[in-house]
């Protein structure tokens, strides 16, 4: 699979990225670990040698099953994770990324990212300029090797910025949820940090797997997600009905026509979910994908069609 710089950092990323939220098993349902291993290391066979994680996913399970699944490979894969909000003091990002590299079995982190804004879910107020020194230093000593950001608005962004290179952004992004096109990604364009997507694919639901009348088990975070519910479901559900030929023209997936639509966005790579092996193949196919002009644009406009009509809250959920 081709590779692409992260940031200005020299360190190369696939545009297909292994997410692996859904292996710490919290807030997902029928994740089972040894699953999750083929699945993460059938990713990397096929050519997805980054994998994205975090300190909170599962409190740390994540990142152990992330080690299992490819510590004997580890000269050949980027890792990228993330320490959570309430750990943005200077001691407490040093102590967090020490607990990341144990669980990771490695001694360096390619990128360590802020997962989230001090302040947000309830987490203390932290100045940025600590948070950045403390990474820092993390940098200077070889344990991490780029940093970046997570869920950061502009704003936040070009705070980060006057304290550190960032040289990553990663926002929720696909064809149905662009609220960081309006303002982020120039900056990104500009500054070149790389944007690492996630839910790209709309939380499954731009796989077109998700009937008209679909209900979530108890306990699956995504019946709490705008997309799925009232009118913004009954309109996806109609673009998808519009974006099937477009798939078919290319013998893919609706999935996989999502995710080439977004890699084929300015410095743009999609980190993707997997349960078992058969996605993970299945996910590393999109990176083969070469939409024309035409077909981008008319993507583009489907797309439109469900993202005009959203509210100006660019929190994914009403949790």
């Amino acid at each position: 699979m081709e590779t692409r710089e992260l940031g200005t950092s020299g360190i190369r990323i696939t545009p297909i990225i292994t997410g692996t939220w859904q292996a710490g098993k919290a807030m997902w349902v029928g994740i089972e670990d040894r699953e999750t291993i083929k699945a993460i290391r059938a990713a990397f066979e096929a050519g997805i040698t980054t994998v994205d994680t975090a300190e909170v996913y599962g409190q740390g399970h994540s990142e152990k099953i992330v080690a299992e699944a490819l510590s004997d490979v580890r000269d050949r894969v980027v890792y990228a994770t993330k320490v959570f909000s309430n750990h943005l003091k200077y001691q407490q990002v040093i102590d967090a990324c020490e607990g990341s590299l144990k669980r990771l079995k490695t001694d360096y982190i390619d990128l360590y990212q802020i997962h989230w804004p001090s302040g947000t879910y309830g987490s203390e107020v932290v100045p940025i300029e600590e948070t950045m020194s403390a990474l820092n230093d993390l940098k200077q000593q070889g344990k991490i090797r780029a940093i970046g950001v997570s869920n950061f608005s502009r704003t936040q962004l070009e705070e980060a910025s006057q304290y550190g290179r960032i040289d990553s952004l990663q926002p929720p992004y696909s064809l149905f949820w662009r609220y960081v096109e309006k303002e982020t990604v120039p900056y990104c364009i500009e500054n070149k940090i790389s944007i690492l997507a996630y839910s790209p694919m709309a939380q499954g639901l731009l796989t077109g797997k998700f009937g008209p009348n679909h209900q979530f088990e108890e306990g699956d975070h995504r019946a709490k997600n705008k997309l799925f519910q009232g009118e913004n479901y009954a309109r996806a559900q109609q673009a998808l009905e519009k974006l099937r030929p477009i798939a078919n023209r290319y013998q893919t997936s609706l999935g996989n026509l999502a995710l080439a639509w977004l890699i084929a966005q300015p410095q743009t790579s999609a980190i993707t979910g997997v349960r078992n092996a058969q996605q993970a193949v299945e996910n590393a196919k999109a990176a083969n994908i070469r939409l024309s002009e035409a077909d981008l644009a008319e993507i583009n406009a489907i797309g439109r069609s469900v993202t005009d009509y959203l509210d100006d809250n660019p929190v994914m959920w009403n949790w």
